[in-house]
């Protein structure tokens, strides 16, 4: 590593951001060919981010309190110890921006980012009103890369044989924070749209995190023909998956980020809890939105899907 220069990229989470900012890896990756490239992340997207092609090692962060001065000196040892030349900050953030005053006094990096002081800021008033894409493509053009291509997980591949599916089939991402329950289409009508799936030849196949195995019992309970791996898969497995489904459905939650990048065709649904123009998937996506989820109705998530093919 000796005389190579040391790129540090920040980003923390969550999945669905994690997935969007594969893009500006890759051009930061592009940009610094021959540089060692560090991610800092959390650690549920360590093994993700390692498996890209795009850093040569990555660092999780464990996000010390501000109080917590310990941990936090030990990060500040550890910033400071490793003579990053340059640091892409896309995460954004307070705690991300707090990391570039952390390494105060002395000699600091070139900064990308919003901390005050940095050397490449990006500075646009109107930031956080640009899609999560727009907006990084332009804090790196600020910072000197000019191209950044669309996310791509086609590097991102598993063994899925241990699932044993045969048949045709369709994912369900019924989920979503649990902490925001309004970003949910409610469970019944997944479980009316399972059944009929099932009842054209496509095999539901639940996806979602452990906790939320309540909503894919509610579904089979309507539709015992679909395929419940909820707490199951891996992001690896979530990829291969979406590439080998006819369709997927699912709220504005992180999985689906990483289905339609896949190149599942999707339809994601939006409430007024979030706001599709800027943090919806990109990929082969329809998006239905309503001020409220339970607005919602079945034959219009239907009329979508028959979008797909035709």
């Amino acid at each position: 590593m000796s005389g190579r220069r040391r790129i540090l990229v920040i980003k923390l989470g969550a999945l669905g951001d994690v997935v969007l900012a594969l893009g500006p890896l890759a051009a930061i990756r592009g940009n610094h060919p021959d540089a060692h490239v560090t991610a800092l992340t959390t650690a549920p997207y360590a093994e993700l981010l390692s498996r890209s092609p795009y850093v040569d090692e990555v660092w999780t962060d464990a996000r010390p309190r501000l109080w917590q001065w310990g941990g936090a000196l030990a990060l500040r040892r550890r910033l400071r110890g490793a003579g990053f030349s340059r640091v892409y900050d896309l995460q954004t953030s307070d705690r991300s921006s707090f990391y570039f005053h952390l390494m105060r006094p002395g000699p600091l990096p070139e900064w990308s980012g919003i901390a005050r002081g940095s050397s490449h800021p990006h500075a646009n008033p109107g930031r956080d009103r640009l899609h999560t894409l727009e907006r990084q493509a332009e804090q790196l053009r600020l910072a000197g890369i000019a191209d950044v291509p669309l996310p791509d997980v086609s590097w991102l591949t598993a063994d899925i044989s241990r699932f044993a599916i045969t048949a045709a089939f369709a994912l369900l991402a019924p989920g979503g924070a649990a902490t925001r329950p309004r970003k949910r289409w409610p469970v019944e009508r997944y479980a009316a749209l399972a059944s009929t799936l099932a009842a054209r030849g496509m095999q539901p196949v639940i996806l979602g995190t452990a906790p939320e195995q309540e909503l894919a019992e509610a579904i089979l309970r309507e539709c015992p023909a679909a395929r419940n791996l909820m707490g199951q898969t891996e992001f690896a497995e979530i990829a291969t998956l979406a590439r080998q489904a006819r369709l997927a459905v699912g709220n504005d939650t992180g999985p689906m980020h990483l289905i339609a990048v896949a190149g599942c065709p999707s339809v994601v649904l939006f409430s007024d809890d979030s706001d599709p123009a800027l943090c919806a998937p990109r990929g082969r996506v329809t998006m239905l939105a309503r001020s409220s989820l339970s607005d919602l109705r079945n034959e219009e998530v239907l009329a979508r899907i028959a979008d797909f093919a035709s």
